[in-house]
């Protein structure tokens, strides 16, 4: 970075908006007043549970297609080929979202919970539901590849149809036969999966794509991104901390009263996001990647779609089961550790030399320069 670029990027933080600025006290917030809410209003949580349409939750999908509709519709969906092209990327990514992290959560739940074998399954199938939601949040606050995102949310998207409820088999019950250890079935549908894609990632992605490509042939790319992307942005945060207020009030009171077994369970969690995380950074970089592609790589390695575990959890053994309770302890830990992980990742562009400094806000609330 010349002496120039220095001076005018600046500190990371003194360019942020209020609202990024002290994003992880907005999340932290968000999930006291969600647990508070839960646990203080007699019958909040059944009666959310209850707004489901076709066995999804009505009010967390609301909050997360607010959340992912404006990043989505900040892609330049013109420039994936760029992304599909790049096998440094692609092939890093399938390996370390399709073996390496199925297999890192499956040591990790035996390794810290050999004998409380619910929150194990439990940890196991967050461990087979690779990220497609919120990790475009944690990418776009962190400035990783957006184009990058969009392409390897899709490929997760695509494998977790395939792949999951065969994952499940293997890992529930033919590994632990295998080894000796306790089996367990799971009994979810390919159709259950393929809904769980549909909405949480095909909805916000058509609404971005058709918002890009009207709003472009409209007025052009330079009103799209200078007028319309900054009046749209901040409701992909506002969206993030609604669901997470929603999340936290559907669980408040199982969490609150159990805190010796969410503890328990966050300990093998934490384990993984830093291995996933790091190692992704690490290999991103091995292999020639920019921070921008790095980033997103680990990002996307890191994060956990905790709707379909949870979802899967609740239909397979039940609401009060502790597989539900584990995977409803996945955010709760996901959330602030990513958070902090975003602030990690925007530090360490220090060791991607080619790499400058972004020229405004990276959340939202202004778009970023790009070239």
């Amino acid at each position: 970075m010349t002496a120039q670029n220095s001076e005018t990027a600046g500190p990371v933080a003194a360019r942020l908006s209020f609202l990024d600025r002290f994003l992880a006290v907005w999340i932290l917030l968000a999930m006291a007043i969600g647990l508070g809410l839960g646990r203080v209003v007699p019958g909040l949580g059944d009666a959310l549970a209850k707004v489901t349409v076709t066995g999804v939750s009505l009010p967390i999908a609301l909050g997360l297609l607010v959340m992912m509709y404006p990043v989505l519709a900040k892609v330049r969906y013109d420039r994936l080929d760029t992304v599909t092209r790049d096998r440094r990327l692609l092939i890093p990514s399938l390996v370390i979202n399709w073996i390496l992290g199925p297999a890192v959560m499956f040591a990790l739940a035996w390794i810290f919970l050999p004998d409380l074998p619910e929150y194990r399954t439990g940890l196991i199938i967050v461990g087979l539901a690779r990220c497609i939601a919120m990790v475009v949040i944690w990418n776009d606050l962190a400035c990783g590849d957006r184009e990058a995102a969009a392409v390897l949310v899709a490929l997760n998207s695509v494998f977790q149809v395939l792949a999951f409820s065969l994952l499940g088999w293997f890992y529930l019950s033919v590994l632990p036969g295998w080894l000796g250890l306790q089996q367990t079935g799971l009994n979810v549908s390919v159709w259950e999966i393929a809904r769980s894609v549909l909405i949480f990632l095909g909805i916000p992605l058509a609404a971005g794509f058709l918002t890009r490509r009207l709003g472009e042939k409209a007025k052009g790319r330079t009103w799209y991104e200078a007028k319309l992307l900054p009046r749209i942005g901040p409701f992909a945060l506002y969206g993030l901390l609604f669901t997470i207020v929603v999340l936290f009030a559907l669980q408040g009171a199982a969490i609150t009263s159990r805190p010796l077994d969410v503890a328990r369970i966050a300990l093998p969690l934490l384990v993984y996001f830093a291995l996933m995380w790091a190692g992704s950074m690490a290999l991103g970089k091995a292999v020639g990647l920019g921070y921008p592609r790095a980033t997103t790589l680990a990002f996307t390695a890191a994060g956990n779609n905790f709707e379909l575990a949870i979802a899967v959890a609740i239909a397979t053994f039940g609401a009060t089961s502790g597989q539900a309770l584990a995977g409803v302890v996945g955010p709760l830990i996901e959330v602030p550790v990513l958070i902090g992980l975003v602030h990690v990742a925007l530090a360490a562009r220090r060791l991607f030399p080619d790499t400058p400094a972004p020229a405004a806000e990276p959340s939202g609330l202004k778009e970023p320069a790009r070239d």
